[in-house]
């Protein structure tokens, strides 16, 4: 089964390639990105590596994280689920906005 680590406080000129050679020697990566700006195109600082084991994913956690790769101490964790999308059709009650005093309209 595939695991997804999250790496955080990457060199902001790290390449995919780069960040999946890090954790290639741990096993067999399926994918390592990564996150760039939208806007910019510049690395937001972190990424993320899957793995096609769960056992490599453990390994290589317990290997990089806190280790030095471009000047900055590597953060490795499990990288979360994806958040639900969240409800918009909520109702608002009027008066939890502005002021505390009742409206006359």
């Amino acid at each position: 089964m595939a695991k997804k680590l999250y790496v955080g406080n990457l060199n902001f000129n790290m390449t995919d390639d780069e960040l999946e050679g890090i954790f290639s020697e741990f096993g067999t990566v399926n994918s390592a990105s990564v996150v760039v700006d939208r806007y910019t195109n510049k690395s937001r600082g972190f990424g993320f590596v899957e793995f096609a084991e769960d056992a490599d994913a453990k390994k290589a956690k317990e290997a990089v994280d806190g280790k030095e790769f471009g000047g900055r101490s590597l953060r490795v964790d499990e990288a979360k689920e994806p958040r639900e999308s969240r409800d918009s059709s909520r109702s608002y009650n009027s008066r939890s906005f502005g002021s505390s005093r009742n409206s006359r309209y």
